[in-house]
Formats: C-alpha cells, structure tokens, sequence
C-alpha cells in the first residue's frame, strides 16, 4: 500500500468519512467525534499509513498559502473569545507554513469595508470576514472570490454574497430559542421588549426575527411592545433601556440579542426593576456571574464564539492547503445558560481570555 494522498483517500474510503475528517484524526485536531477519530486511527494502523507533517509543512511552505483576519475587537467580552478560537486554531497552521495577517477593526460595522480592501490588496489567498456591512460589503466579497480569494464569514453573515462559507450559530435559530424561553418564563398576555445591536447586521435582525416567532408561539396573547437597537454602545443601550423601563413600566421581559447585556442590567437596577422583569441575554463573560446569582439574568443563549473562530480558520485553511470541500455553512447549535450550569462554561473558567495585543500587531504585516 502506497502512502501520500493514496493511503488518505483509502482511509477515508474504508472508514466512509471525508478526507477532511481522515486529516483532523491523523493530525490530533478536534471537530470528529471520538469513536470516529479511534477507528480511523486503527484503518491506519491496519494498512501501515502514518502521515508525513514535514512533507505537508514543505509542500505548503512552497504554495505561500496566506490568510487574512478581518473581526472586530469590541465587545471584547464576545470578540476576545472569537480571535481566541483563531488564533489558537492559527498557531497550528503556522507550524504547516500558513501565514495570517490581522485586520482587526474596533467595533463592528465600523471599519470593516476598508479593512477588507486592505486584505485583497495585500494579495492573501483567503479572509476570515465578520460581516459588520453586509450590504457594502457584498460586491467586495464577490469580487474577491471572482479572483480566487475565499472568503469565510464568522459570527455574522453577507447572506447576499458569494462567500463560500458561514461559521456560527444559526441566528434565526438562535432568537426562537429564547423566544421559546421567555414564552414559558412569563404568564400569559405579557408584553416583552427586544434590545438589539443593529438590525442592518444580519445576525441581530434574524435573531429579532426569530425571537418574535418564538415568543408569540409559546405566549397566548404576549405582545412585543418595542425593538430598540443600542449600536453596541454601552452608554446608548444604558439609556435606551432605562427610557424603554420609563415607558412600559409593566414590563414582564426583556431579550438582549447581543453580548452587550451589562448596561441593559444596570439599567433594570437603576429603574428598581430588578427580578421583576425576565432577561433572556446572550453569549456568556465572567462579569455576567453576580447578575445570574441575584437572579437579574434568568437564562443566556450561548454561540460557542471559541469554537466559531477555531472552526473558520480550520475550514479555509484545510480549503487552501489541501483543497478539502468547503461547506456552504457551518451551524453550531445555540446552548442554554443558567444558573446551575453556569459553571461549566469556558468562559467561567478563565481569568484572563483577551487575545495578546503584542500577537495582532506582529499580524499586521504579513511576512515577507
């Protein structure tokens, strides 16, 4: 038995999987299930294959494969896991001869169209793209992958583009859930509110969307008395809540649709309304801790923003290196946080998650 991409396709053939998952198992890589990474370990023992890391660095090493990575860095309590998760996933195929290139922008939809023009001008093979301008973006987007550049959108999406792929949770998904939640935390006939980032953003709307549908289902006559979009500003989401708190004083619930759900907490302190009113948020930070014990959170809808950022790289770079099929999604599923699972969390568990500043600048510029 031959080895090289030979003993690969044989592996993947008598194990039933794809050669992206034959790689992941040989190489130690997460995203296979375990029983899957055992027995395609022991087809390889069986035929005598044992995968060649320093004829796959060369072979990449002579290719220059280079990628771009265009995510913002506020709010960092979200975007600091998310450039984790790429970063992590980064250092592993810098070892193979992959090079990254940073073009983080400050918050997002702020920035991001001039970054990724930056990124396809420095001729990278592919960018990692949060999608803060979707529609602005798009005729950049499908100029890019005109000319061969692959672009994978992570967190939110340019649905109207010709991306080749999107990482996340599925947001519509993702607002029904805690729609569905906030339907059977509250009695019957209750007005609810939704605090938004940006409704332009595809992520936010489909999750508002979503909510909507699910809440309405799960609630006999509630009512969705406002949408507020707070910009991810924590002083304009501080604010409108507490007009929000001022103008429905009857309020049974309100969803955050974003990770900015600390000013919207505060608020609900501020305005005495604290326990009296359901908060459904989203994502997860170890700040958010006191507000699930004193109760003010109820439950957050969790989107595994590590795991986004590691699976992004991942898929392109496999793309890039190896020419591995690219998904047209990838769809994590949305986990519920509460109270007595809040300390199973990764997030829960570290001290100190934000990126080094020191690694993105030495990013900035791509290797010569």
């Amino acid at each position: 038995m031959s080895k090289g991409k030979h003993g690969i396709h044989r592996i993947a053939e008598m194990a039933n999987v794809s050669i992206g998952t034959v790689d992941r198992a040989l190489h130690g890589r997460g995203g296979i299930k375990e029983a899957t990474r055992k027995r395609i370990l022991q087809i390889a023992q069986q035929i005598g294959y044992s995968p060649n890391l320093a004829a796959r660095a060369l072979s990449v090493a002579k290719s220059r494969v280079r990628i771009g990575v265009c995510i913002p860095k506020e709010i960092h309590f979200f975007y600091d896991q998310l450039w984790g998760g790429v970063l992590d996933e980064a250092r592993h195929f810098e070892q193979l001869g992959v090079e990254f290139e940073s073009r983080p922008v400050q918050t997002l939809g702020e920035g991001d169209i001039e970054a990724f023009k930056e990124l396809v001008e420095s001729r990278v093979d592919g960018i990692v793209l949060t999608a803060g301008s979707p529609r602005e973006l798009t005729p950049l987007i499908d100029e890019a992958e005109e000319n061969g550049v692959r672009v994978v959108c992570v967190s939110t999406d340019a649905p109207h583009s010709h991306r080749s792929s999107i990482v996340c949770v599925d947001p519509h998904l993702n607002g029904c859930l805690a729609g569905e939640l906030m339907g059977k935390c509250v009695p019957p006939g209750s007005k609810v509110a939704v605090v938004a980032g940006m409704l332009s953003t595809e992520d936010h709307r489909q999750k508002t969307d979503g909510f909507s549908e699910g809440f309405l289902r799960h609630c006999p006559d509630g009512k969705i008395v406002s949408v507020v979009e707070g910009h991810e500003d924590e002083d304009e989401s501080f604010q409108k809540t507490s007009d929000l708190l001022r103008r429905f004083p009857t309020l049974d619930g309100l969803y955050v649709n974003t990770v900015n759900c600390l000013p919207v907490c505060r608020a609900l302190g501020a305005r005495g309304f604290e326990g009296k009113v359901k908060l459904i948020t989203t994502d997860l930070f170890a700040e958010m801790a006191p507000y699930f014990q004193k109760g003010i959170i109820t439950a957050s809808i969790y989107q595994h923003p590590y795991r986004q950022g590691q699976i992004a790289v991942r898929l392109l770079a496999d793309k890039l290196t190896n020419r591995v099929h690219l998904p047209p999604a990838a769809h994590l599923s949305p986990g519920v946080v509460m109270s007595t699972n809040l300390h199973l969390f990764r997030e829960m568990r570290q001290t100190d998650s934000k990126p080094s500043e020191t690694f993105l600048k030495s990013r900035s510029v791509l290797q010569a």
